[in-house]
């Protein structure tokens, strides 16, 4: 089973250097590596990636986003298995056989990776996501050390983005990432997708990763990033949330509006908070006339893996996903 892998990236030549240099330690032989330049300024990018050999290079004329950058790595991919990585991310030695070995069970269209906070790899970044059924990406395990119950593989709601593991086959058939999203939540509408087209997502902890985290832009993102990860979030709910769940998520998700808002309030930024979900609930009677169309998924335990417990109490063990 052939292995592409995706690396889309703006500007940060010194992380993606570091990240190439993981893959050729630990790369199996024959994988395929597609570094996406996101029309970074003077070709930074694509000349930092051509320094190593057996990179691909696909240059964008423009910034357009992860998720378009993504898309356009994935239309030149061959492998049958696609792991999109982050720029800031670096490999392990056996990372990617254990993902291989999951998908090859037809029933899973994504692995998730044990992804660890760089430099130590001793704290969790994500042992994959989940979700609250009142609107609220989470990454599993974030902040905590390793331990037995995060080392344990199983089914998990999705797989976060910074190093997913995909079946081309699948991302292929539910339209690959959504290029609307731009970036940001982008992984969780792509687990909702796969949910949806049938397909399950798989944690998998042989697989691990070290992630560098708020690389692209910081731990604050600017009023028009956070305009962005609000409307997204939105998306997600409205468009992905089963109709049949809606009568006990939809309370839910008013409370969770209310408790972010008055977060933002105290922080001086309910503008661009409220801004993008503006944008995102002017497109909800388009999100009601799909999810009618939509077929319900043939496992009637799909959607099982949405967590109905209020966010507050597993906030130590996670945060939300952005």
């Amino acid at each position: 089973m052939r292995l592409s892998i995706i690396i889309p990236s703006h500007h940060r030549a010194d992380l993606l250097h570091a990240c190439l240099a993981s893959i050729t330690r630990h790369r199996p032989v024959g994988t395929e590596v597609i570094v996406v330049d996101d029309g970074s300024a003077r070709g930074v990018v694509a000349a930092t990636a051509d320094t190593w050999p057996h990179v691909d290079i696909v240059r964008l004329p423009r910034q357009v986003g992860f998720c378009a950058a993504v898309n356009a790595g994935l239309r030149g991919a061959t492998g049958a298995v696609v792991q999109v990585l982050n720029d800031d991310a670096e490999v392990s030695a056996g990372w990617a056989e254990p993902a291989w070995e999951r998908l090859a069970d037809p029933a899973i269209g994504a692995v998730a990776p044990l992804v660890l906070s760089w430099p130590t790899g001793e704290i969790i970044d994500s042992a994959g996501d989940h979700y609250y059924l009142g609107g609220v990406a989470r990454k599993r395990g974030h902040g905590r050390p390793l331990c037995s119950q995060t080392l344990q593989a199983g089914p998990v709601f999705g797989a976060c983005g910074c190093g997913a593991f995909y079946r081309r086959s699948a991302l292929e058939h539910i339209g690959g990432f959504p290029e609307d999203f731009t970036a940001y939540f982008d992984d969780v509408d792509v687990a909702f997708r796969l949910r949806w087209a049938g397909w399950q997502v798989w944690f998998e902890p042989r697989s691990r990763l070290l992630h560098h985290g708020a690389a692209s832009h910081g731990r604050r993102p600017d009023d028009r990033l956070l305009a962005q990860q609000s409307r997204n979030e939105e998306r997600v709910f409205w468009r992905h949330v089963p109709l049949r769940l809606w009568p006990r998520a939809v309370p839910q998700h008013l409370a969770v509006l209310v408790g972010k808002a008055w977060q933002r309030w105290r922080e001086g930024r309910l503008g661009p908070f409220l801004a993008g979900r503006w944008a995102a609930w002017r497109e909800v009677p388009a999100a009601w006339s799909e999810q009618y169309r939509r077929a319900t998924p043939a496992d009637a335990g799909a959607w099982s893996c949405l967590d109905p417990t209020w966010p507050g109490a597993s906030a130590p063990q996670s945060e939300p996903v952005t």
